[in-house]
């Protein structure tokens, strides 16, 4: 499978991040992409305040051009993420289209991202957001692959919950920042690289210092033994990884421990 990752800069002109989109994406298809992934909220500023300015219904004017974009191309898509306006609430929302155009997959972020970190980072999703509660996965010529968006991947039962549904790669759309970014980013994807025997996909926003949210960049890939296969650091830059697929079964008939169950025997004491 070759993924494109398009970490690009999102600014405050919708209209223009989507053309910006567009045309990454396709340049990154004429140079043999078979999917491209963007970022989490790749047309709006990371700002709770501007969400329901710039969100969408279903059938919107980003969601149109994606699906539009991927069957002219003949590639996957999974959209980043964008603000979903639905029924009077506000969803953080990645869709994914298939090699036709066609929606094969819509994944609301389950976990949102309420953090107050002393001396750092404070940020309440949850102030304007809901939360979703699937968990997401879709086919592909190459393998399952399963969605979540940024916080999700703090959960290691969602991605267990990932992992049941038959997923060998895990797409996380995100936008860490300068506080939690350079401590945990590359950490939670290679852990759930190896927890899951997976290949793990992240993809963030270009890092603009002058943002009222600034992004850590860095979209990454990381095999099933949990090396760090690429990472685009904070630039404005796209890249081509070439994911082999035949890893992921090697890596589970070395290392079998998908589907072990083992009784540990242990009673709690009460009040324990």
């Amino acid at each position: 499978m070759r993924i494109a990752l398009i970490q690009m800069a999102v600014t405050d002109d919708k209209a223009r991040n989507i053309r910006t989109a567009v045309e990454r994406i396709r340049k990154q298809a004429s140079a043999g992409a078979q999917m491209a992934v963007l970022p989490e909220m790749f047309c709006s500023p990371y700002d709770t305040s501007r969400f329901a300015r710039y969100g969408e219904p279903p059938g919107g004017e980003a969601q149109t051009a994606l699906s539009s974009l991927a069957a002219e191309l003949g590639i996957y898509i999974v959209a980043g993420s964008l603000p979903e306006l639905l029924d009077g609430l506000i969803y953080n929302t990645s869709f994914v289209y298939d090699g036709q155009g066609r929606q094969v997959a819509r994944h609301r972020k389950v976990h949102l991202f309420d953090i107050n970190v002393d001396g750092g980072q404070y940020f309440r999703e949850s102030d304007v957001l809901s939360a979703g509660d699937t968990v997401t996965a879709f086919d592909t010529p190459w393998g399952r692959v399963a969605l979540g968006i940024c916080f999700d991947i703090r959960f290691a039962e969602l991605a267990s919950l990932m992992a049941r549904e038959g997923a060998d790669v895990f797409i996380y759309p995100g936008a860490f920042n300068m506080t939690t970014g350079p401590a945990h980013w590359e950490l939670h994807f290679r852990a759930r690289a190896v927890d899951n025997q997976v290949y793990t996909v992240g993809v963030a926003p270009a890092r603009v210092e002058r943002a009222s949210y600034v992004s850590y960049g860095h979209s990454i890939v990381c095999d099933p033994w949990g090396r760090v296969l690429h990472d685009s650091g904070p630039g404005d830059v796209d890249a081509i990884v070439e994911l082999d697929m035949s890893l992921v079964s090697s890596v589970r008939r070395q290392l079998p421990i998908r589907g072990a169950r083992v009784d540990l025997g242990i009673t709690c004491a009460e009040g324990s």
